[in-house]
């Protein structure tokens, strides 16, 4: 409760000081709207569909592709696409999955080491999903030991 009302009593300390300053120098322009800090999508409506349902502000999105190659975390509970369970084709397991996400592709390693491709997921629900990423790892086989696979 503290922190809170400190922090609103700090915003309106710099929020006045702006105006002085404003007040101060007329000359000064006034501030726009800020410059996106990624360029707009030029690519088909597709891309710009899974652009629209990634809910991760631009600051938060993975840095490039040349600096990672995917992203990788656990899912333990069986995973339901369109009313369905999820079950390994080659061994049949549905839980205790880790879930690859590689160029807007997700893929589905099961405890065996099945990895299946899931055309139904893609990187914006892998998004959705996931919890901030905690750890970055040079090689696959050092990212499924971290996991516990």
């Amino acid at each position: 409760m503290f922190g809170r009302n400190r922090a609103i009593r700090e915003l309106r300390e710099v929020q006045q000081a702006g105006r002085e300053l404003l007040q101060m120098h007329p000359d000064l322009p006034l501030p726009t709207e800020p410059a996106p800090s990624s360029p707009a999508p030029t690519s088909t409506a597709s891309s710009s569909a899974a652009e629209a349902d990634d809910f991760l502000p631009p600051d938060l999105r993975v840095p490039s592709r040349d600096e990672i190659a995917g992203m990788m975390m656990r899912y333990d509970t069986p995973l339901v696409i369109d009313g369905e369970v999820r079950a390994c084709p080659q061994c049949g397991a549905y839980r205790e999955w880790v879930l690859l996400s590689v160029r807007d592709q997700v893929w589905l390693r099961c405890r065996a080491g099945h990895e299946t491709l899931e055309p139904r997921l893609d990187a914006a629900w892998y998004n959705r999903t996931s919890g901030p990423m905690d750890r970055w790892h040079p090689t696959l086989d050092e990212g499924l030991k971290h996991l516990g696979h």
